[in-house]
């Protein structure tokens, strides 16, 4: 689905500028990136009578899009959403576990109960999804699953570090999510960093949380062997 088709028209009340680069962010986040069916090409005529807006604030929101290296601008070719390497993936996934580890770690130490029982029954609560094979909502479960325990170091630094990588984890995780019998997988992987964080475990919770998200790591390089083709697109226009 392009993603013209899930922007509405917004009021000129807005601080366009700001407003507009905040709606697209959104709208590139909620994109299955690495889906071969999702097209990546961004039209400013059609992002513009989707909201509605003249198309000055348009490119202004792309360009700063293009500072967060989310979107890449070819000129005469178009705007297209920012498509990783599968080397490039690899190499997120690593640095996500080695983050998300330290701050399990640190939630062993810093979490109060309260939090660590609240992000056990927020597991719990979407771990249905899985089981029914709702895998959309799932996988936006996953992701902030993870957030979470980042949130619970009391590690600022480590939130904000992650955040650069999080738009492209969070869809390739939605990809992953729906391979094989991972999302099943994922629940039961949760429970038993869940277990290490109640027990105060620093290092049993770091080693699930590097372990699961290392599980990641093996299963794109086994099996994601089209990704180069797929992710051509930003090859060929760079």
């Amino acid at each position: 689905m392009a993603i013209g088709a899930k922007l509405r028209p917004i009021s000129e009340s807005f601080t366009l500028k700001d407003h507009t680069f905040k709606l697209l962010r959104a709208a590139i986040l909620e994109m299955d990136i690495y889906s071969p069916d999702t097209d990546l090409r961004l039209d400013e005529r059609k992002l513009a009578e989707s909201l509605g807006i003249s198309r000055t604030p348009i490119r202004e929101a792309l360009a700063r899009l293009a500072q967060e290296e989310l979107v890449h601008i070819v000129p005469r070719k178009g705007v297209f959403v920012c498509r990783k390497t599968r080397e490039e993936i690899l190499e997120m996934v690593v640095t996500w576990a080695a983050l998300e580890s330290m701050a399990a770690r640190l939630a062993t130490v810093y979490a109060s109960d309260s939090d660590l029982l609240a992000l056990r029954k927020f597991a719990m609560q979407h771990s249905s999804d899985a089981v029914r094979a709702d895998i959309e909502e799932y996988s936006d479960a996953n992701i902030k699953f993870h957030q979470k325990i980042l949130e619970l170091s009391g590690c600022s630094l480590l939130g904000s570090t992650a955040e650069g990588l999080f738009i492209h984890m969070q869809a390739i995780r939605r990809r992953a999510m729906g391979e094989g019998d991972r999302a099943l997988k994922s629940v039961v992987d949760h429970m038993e960093i869940i277990e290490a964080l109640l027990a105060r475990d620093a290092d049993l919770a770091a080693d699930r949380v590097r372990e699961h998200t290392m599980r990641l790591h093996v299963h794109i390089s086994k099996t994601w062997v089209r990704l180069e083709t797929i992710g051509s697109l930003k090859i060929a226009v760079g």
